[in-house]
């Protein structure tokens, strides 16, 4: 059975992980997003002005530079929602920070039988699943350590993972659709 973790607790865990950390993201919007300035800017058209030196970008920076790896496999819709478009353009803020990004169409994540769950994978030993409301506000993590669990996780993990396509790749399909 799952503990809950309160917010600390889970942001704490991006400092203690040993070697990966790794994310399964399926929503189709936000909340945190929507309220950030970064989105405000790019919803208008602008360039979003990430802050590469922001406590979370540093935090990556200093974790990679210990030689941990930071993947997640986003789940996007076809069209791309206005918050996927937003994560889409903010890979490149993930990437340079080291974090490597790829993602898989809706469909794609469907026919491989990939959950609707938002989760995070620390050091293939313990997952964390995201809980939202309907408003696309996370609500609670829960902290889940039951072997058969992680196994279940690892697997999604490894399906996502070997169909996704790398970012760059992504980005062309994307904007090769939107002029069709």
């Amino acid at each position: 059975m799952p503990t809950h973790i309160d917010f600390d607790e889970f942001d704490e865990m991006f400092e203690t992980f040993k070697y990966t950390a790794w994310r399964l993201e399926t929503r189709r919007a936000y909340q945190s997003d929507e309220e950030s300035e970064t989105y405000r800017r790019f919803s208008r058209g602008l360039d979003a002005a990430y802050d590469l030196d922001d406590p979370w970008c540093s935090s990556r920076r200093e974790q990679t530079a210990l030689g941990k790896r930071f993947e997640r496999v986003r789940v996007v819709d076809a069209p791309p929602t206005p918050g996927q478009l937003y994560l889409l353009d903010g890979a490149r803020r993930n990437a340079a920070v080291g974090e490597d990004i790829r993602h898989l169409w809706r469909d794609d994540a469907a026919r491989l039988g990939l959950p609707a769950e938002d989760f995070w994978l620390f050091d293939a030993r313990v997952a964390t699943l995201l809980h939202f409301d309907e408003a696309d506000r996370i609500t609670g993590i829960a902290l889940i350590t039951d072997p058969v669990e992680i196994v279940r996780y690892c697997q999604i993990r490894d399906a996502a993972w070997h169909h996704a396509v790398k970012h760059e790749q992504f980005i062309k399909a994307v904007r090769a659709e939107s002029r069709h």
